[in-house]
């Protein structure tokens, strides 16, 4: 259910006859969820190694949802004040833009972040019928427990994840004092893996969606 609109409000657009979209061939616009807002957080270092790899990509423009950025309540709300309508205006519309998603987590108590949570509870349509891929880092288990059970959540939001991630294992230890990763071949292929992947199934919906509205 989508908190940042009426329930009657429809989720459809009218269809565009099967080949005739202007868009159909357009680069994807791919949303970086960075989803550790604590303080002394390590993700801006892996947020910083995957934009530069997305971003040499000719299939996805992408932009950065920080959600360090956003100060959502936990108090769910159908009818939000201003001042969350405010906080909401900074996500909301770059959710609802966004052809495909990858989620940067890390592994907080073998589950994923209470702003990550948060930001999904907010909103429903804004995530239908969109791939989702994973990035996630921590301890021994890289982060892939978080990963699991997002697998879920999103699968209740009518999204599709992509069955390959990158996940860091000790993810500090990876890293040199500048941030640049000191071995990255194996986790560069891992990227490209996912993100071709996450290509497929965007353009795939895309062209769906395009002739015939997902319902929900």
């Amino acid at each position: 259910m989508d908190l940042t609109t009426p329930e009657t409000t429809p989720d459809t657009a009218p269809a565009t006859p099967s080949g005739t979209g202007p868009d159909r061939a357009a680069p994807l616009k791919l949303a970086v969820i960075l989803s550790s807002n604590r303080e002394g957080r390590f993700g801006p270092v892996i947020a910083d190694w995957f934009l530069s790899r997305a971003a040499e990509r000719e299939d996805f423009t992408v932009e950065l949802i920080d959600l360090a950025d956003a100060d959502l309540p936990t108090v769910l709300s159908y009818n939000p004040g201003p001042a969350v309508r405010a906080e909401l205006a900074k996500v909301s519309p770059k959710l609802a833009d966004a052809d495909a998603f990858v989620v940067l987590t890390p592994e907080y108590n073998h589950s994923f972040p209470a702003a990550l949570k948060n930001l999904i509870d907010w909103h429903f349509t804004q995530w239908q019928a969109k791939p989702v891929g994973f990035v996630s880092y921590g301890g021994i288990s890289g982060g892939l427990r978080a990963v699991e059970q997002l697998r879920q959540v999103f699968a209740e939001m009518h999204a599709v994840t992509v069955r390959d991630t990158v996940s860091f294992h000790h993810a500090g230890a990876h890293f040199d004092a500048e941030g640049r990763h000191k071995d990255p071949a194996a986790c560069d292929a891992a990227a490209k893996t996912m993100l071709d992947q996450l290509a497929w199934w965007g353009h795939a919906l895309r062209i769906a969606k395009s002739s015939h509205p997902y319902a929900g």
